[in-house]
């Protein structure tokens, strides 16, 4: 490998030399320049020094063997430095490789080194080279982009002193990273993973990141929000009786106003920041010294709620709108009401002055828009359009439009001087609740009631980005006069900062946009499945997050899904009422299985493949021949909807549980009741055998788990934690620990002798629907309305992925295949989807259901999938060749619970109350009895019972969130280019301030 400068001009093809070498020697040289102690001009270093000297590993080689050795090491010693030099000299270490002017060079060159492992070991020895020679910073900066973008797994790395500049590491994993002793500047670190990283005495300063800090104190919602004319200042108003002042830059509560009378619907500074008015439910305004927090004058007149007030351009008069119907412009020197405009024949909703002063447009509840002579006090225009409340409205800078917000949906953009529609902007999926322009006029932020926040090119119309991290309605937005933040307020008593001079490439991030419901490993434990309320299945690639397949042909939610034993098949349930089955490889839909009348909640595959169970809000348990796919049985023996069974391990009993309050036990074979146990005080929602068919547990919506001893039907213990609805309970392989997740967003660990719980895992951020182990008990899935998937080392009891994998449908019901490779989920969009559990790639997609899928489930062989809905019907899915094998149609009822006898010759299910085992061969179906549950997962090896504080490691997800949980801060600086502490974010995401822990301590 010769040098020549000229001939080597093209990236790709200095990289592609790292083939030519041993990768070892990239180490070996880190390991030399650390020993020789160089700093700085490393490459002269290298030119001049014999390796050898150095070289101690060969040592024990006889005379030959170690001459041939040093003879390579040399070699590829010169190589390396012939390498470096090239480097050295491309504009990949001068240039900004993150920008955009590189986007078509950065994505050509990753599709050629994606997949060569000497090529990412170099680019990893580049960063590494940025913590000894400053002259290599920009391309080792430019190597960690690349690598975060290829997704490469540096998760648990050692880099310490890395000196990272001009580089965006969007989304990056340094989930346990070594950080400490780092540089970063003017780095991009939106959405970055840091949960259990070091950062020991790290300097990060000018850094760039979507997220700011999220403001907690209200105990109610905060329904509205406003920055102070300098920016330094934000207002919030509250149905918690408060006003609260806040320090944008540290996000401290400065001050807090006590309004005793009521909520406070609205808040506005004054032009000279020094007062603040606010409109309360007692029909008041309030004018408030900013300083000392004292009212300086309450203006009374408004006989209903005021919903809105807004301080005119000069500070004299204000405006208020109330649910009088009225609107009112008072004095502000005098404190007397200056006028009353009446027009609206409902609730005035918001009121906003034009920047000169003149005009003020109003939104009502009436649906329309009206604009008002100031001076005159007449109505100049009325804007009709909106189908719906108008909840906001607010003047371009120019003052020639004005952007209203409905309840219709919809965001519409009038022109001031004519009255007419200039656009009409739609994406948000409930109503707008507000908008506000940027200063400049060039962009327009919404808030909604479907928990977002977006801005808008007002120009075209067309969505900018959106940002997720509220768990409620999204109420009030406002931009800072600056233009670079945006404050959102929202249902969920938080306020949310947010830097939208960041680009955010939602388009790029991978993942899913709607509640998930269920999620299910393969058998080989290598993909995982969803199924979601956006009636799709998903199956992921574990380790890279990358979606696999996609299954789309439910039409209503997917409720749950499961793998065939062998992974070949996936079944889905629906609220579509429909089970199906999908051939895993293919993608493609085997069967579709109707009888249920209602939602298919559960499906699930005997452990041996050729029997699918599933249970249904028709109150049935239903068992489908998976082969024939027919129906077996249909078994109608609860009161109200079936919400799980399970086999227990020897397939002789099947347990059920329902909205009704009880658990049944049936014998298999004879079909027999063998017990009815009514001691939950609500709706039980999830059983679960332990591996050895002793004990079964339980979640109820009574809060409560309970484990029952199956020979004696006795209750062993009541366990008591979650402070909401338990959704699922779930054994680990070798019954020493139980899982349990809840409404309260929370999941828990168990050890089942003691009745104790010895690990919460918190991360989710609303209801967690579902949990499923993964055969060989190492990880446990998680599906979450919160729109994410994650995956939990439970070994280590660390989030092995937080695959935060954003749904855009709801899974409600997940299962292994039995060789742990496959996932597959159902939910409400109808289809199944087969995921890849090791790289998070969703396989393929069964369609086929016509309703929501409420239970899929695998044969104990893996080669077909069962899956239920509630279109009646279940289906019954050949997985290896990705088609529908047969169709089970119902007339009257839904099937429930699908899961398959342990010689896959029976399909086990519920309908109309009774249990039915489907024989797969005749395709006959009999009432008998099975066992199954919502979150089915066959369990074939142990898993060891040792545990540590859980972190999340991968995040999958079409939203960027930063994470930082158990992150460990000592002697550092985390600033933002506008001198925001992100140290504040850290600490709020879960990470600990040593330096700071040991002031409280030693105070």
């Amino acid at each position: 490998m010769q040098y020549d400068k000229e001939s080597k001009k093209d990236l790709y093809e200095i990289l592609i030399q790292a083939t030519e070498v041993d990768e070892l020697i990239f180490i070996e040289t880190i390991e030399l320049l650390e020993k020789c102690k160089i700093s700085d001009c490393c490459l002269t270093f290298l030119e001049y020094c014999d390796p050898q000297k150095y070289v101690f590993e060969y040592q024990h080689l006889n005379t030959i063997e170690k001459k041939q050795k040093l003879d390579l090491f040399k070699n590829d010693f010169k190589k390396t430095i012939i390498l470096l030099k090239q480097v050295s000299e491309h504009d990949f270490n001068n240039n900004y490789y993150s920008s955009d002017n590189y986007i078509v060079i950065r994505q050509t060159l990753i599709k050629k080194i994606s997949k060569n492992q000497k090529i990412i070991k170099l680019l990893q020895f580049l960063v590494l080279l940025t913590t000894i020679d400053q002259k290599f910073i920009q391309c080792g900066s430019n190597s960690l982009s690349l690598l975060v973008e290829m997704k490469v797994d540096i998760r648990k790395l050692c880099l310490e002193n890395i000196r990272i500049k001009n580089s965006s590491l969007i989304g990056a994993n340094f989930a346990k990273c070594n950080l400490s002793g780092s540089e970063f500047e003017n780095v991009d670190i939106s959405g970055v993973n840091l949960n259990g990283a070091e950062l020991y005495n790290c300097k990060w300063k000018n850094l760039r990141i979507h997220e700011l800090l999220k403001l907690e104190g209200h105990t109610s919602q905060v329904l509205s929000v406003c920055f102070s004319p300098d920016g330094a200042i934000l207002a919030t108003g509250s149905a918690d009786n408060s006003i609260r002042l806040w320090d944008f830059k540290t996000g401290q509560q400065k001050s807090q106003f006590n309004f005793n009378s009521g909520w406070v619907y609205q808040v506005c500074f004054f032009p000279d920041g020094d007062t603040l008015a606010s409109g309360s439910d007692d029909g008041s305004i309030c004018l408030w010294d900013v300083k000392t927090g004292s009212l300086k004058t309450q203006l009374n007149g408004h006989t209903d709620y005021v919903r809105s007030v807004c301080v005119s351009p000069n500070g004299t008069t204000i405006a208020s709108g109330s649910n009088d119907n009225s609107i009112r412009l008072w004095d502000v020197k005098t404190g007397q009401q200056k006028a009353k405009l009446d027009g609206h024949t409902s609730y005035v909703y918001s009121v906003c002055f034009s920047p000169d002063g003149n005009t003020l447009a109003s939104g009502s509840d009436d649906n329309s828009i009206c604009l008002w002579d100031v001076k005159t006090r007449q109505q100049k225009a009325k804007l009709d359009g909106h189908t719906s409340t108008v909840n906001s409205v607010c003047f371009s800078p120019d003052g020639n439009s004005v952007a209203s917000g409905s309840q219709d949906m919809s965001i519409r953009i009038w022109d001031v001087q004519t009255g007419q529609q200039k656009a009409k902007l739609n994406g948000h999926t409930y109503d707008v609740n507000s908008v506000c322009f940027s200063p400049d006029g060039i962009t327009l932020v919404s808030g909604s009631a479907d928990t977002s926040v977006r801005l808008w090119d007002v120009q075209t119309g067309q969505q900018i980005s959106q940002l997720d991290g509220h768990g409620s309605w999204v109420l009030s937005v406002c931009f800072s006069p600056n233009g670079k933040n945006v404050a959102s307020s929202s249902r969920d008593h938080s306020v949310g900062l947010w830097d939208v001079k960041i680009k955010i490439y939602n388009n790029k991030l991978v993942g899913q946009s709607d509640i998930v419901n269920s999620v299910c490993f393969s058998h080989n434990g290598e993909l995982l499945a969803t199924g979601c309320g956006d009636k799709t299945i998903c199956l992921w690639d574990v380790k890279t997050g990358e979606q696999i397949l996609k299954l789309d042909n439910h039409s209503s939610w997917v409720e749950s899904v499961c793998f065939s034993p062998n992974d070949d098949t996936l079944a889905s349930g629906s609220a579509d009422k429909s089970i199906r089955l999908w051939n895993v490889q293919k993608g493609q839909q085997i069967l579709k299985l109707n009888a249920h009348t209602d939602v298919v909640n559960s499906v699930c595959f005997s452990p041996d493949g050729a029997i699918l169970a599933s249970g249904s809000a028709d109150k049935s348990i239903r068992l489908w021949d998976v082969q024939k796919g027919q129906q077996i049985s249909n078994i109608n023996a609860h009161t109200d909807v079936v919400n799980s069974v399970c086999f227990s391990p020897d397939g002789a009993i099947l347990a059920s549980c329902s909205s009704d309050k009880s658990i049944c036990l049936w014998n298999v074979q004879t079909g027999q009741q063998i017990s009815n146990i009514s001691t939950h005080t609500d709706a039980v929602n999830s059983v679960c055998f332990s591996p050895d068919g002793a004990i079964l547990a339980s979640g109820s919506a009574d809060k409560s788990i309970r484990l029952w001893d199956v020979q004696k039907g006795q209750q062993i213990s009541n366990i008591n934690a979650h402070t909401d609805v338990v959704n699922s309970v779930c054994f680990s392989p070798n019954g020493a620990i139980l899982a349990s997740c809840s409404r309260d967003k929370s999941i828990y660990l168990w050890n089942v002798h003691c009745q104790i719980y010895f690990v919460k895992l918190e991360g989710h951020t609303n209801n967690v629907s579902s949990i499923c182990y993964s055969p060989d008990g190492s990880k446990l899935a998680s599906s979450s309305s919160d729109k994410t998937i994650r995956l939990w080392d439970v070994k280590t009891q660390q989030h092995y992925q937080d695959s935060n994998m954003q749904s855009t449908q709801i899974a409600n019901s997940i299962c292994f295949s039995p060789d742990f490779t496959k996932l597959a989920s159902g939910g409400s969009n109808n289809t199944i989807s087969i995921w890849d559990v090791n790289s998070g790639q969703k396989i393929m997609r069964l369609d086929g259901h016509k309703d929501l899928i409420t239970s899929v489930c695998f044969s104990s062989d893996g080669t077909k999938l069962a899956s239920s809905s509630t279109d009646k019907s279940i289906r019954l899915w050949d997985v290896q060749e990705r088609c529908l094998i047969k169709k089970f149609d119902f007339q009257t009822a839904d099937v429930f619970i699908l899961y398959f006898s342990f010689d896959n010759s029976t399909l086990y299910y519920c309908s109309n109350q009774q249990f039915f085992y489907l024989n797969l061969k005749t395709l006959q179906s009999s009432p008998n009895e099975g066992l199954s549950y919502d979150f089915i997962a066959f369990y074939t090896s142990r898993e060891k019972q040792y545990f540590h504080p859980n972190v999340a490691i991968l995040l999958i997800s079409k939203q960027l969130i930063f994470q930082a949980q158990k992150a460990l801060i000592f002697k550092s600086e985390f600033f933002n280019y506008q001198g925001v502490d992100i140290r504040a974010l850290i600490k709020q995401r879960g990470g600990f301030d040593l330096e700071s822990e040991i002031k409280q301590k030693q105070n």
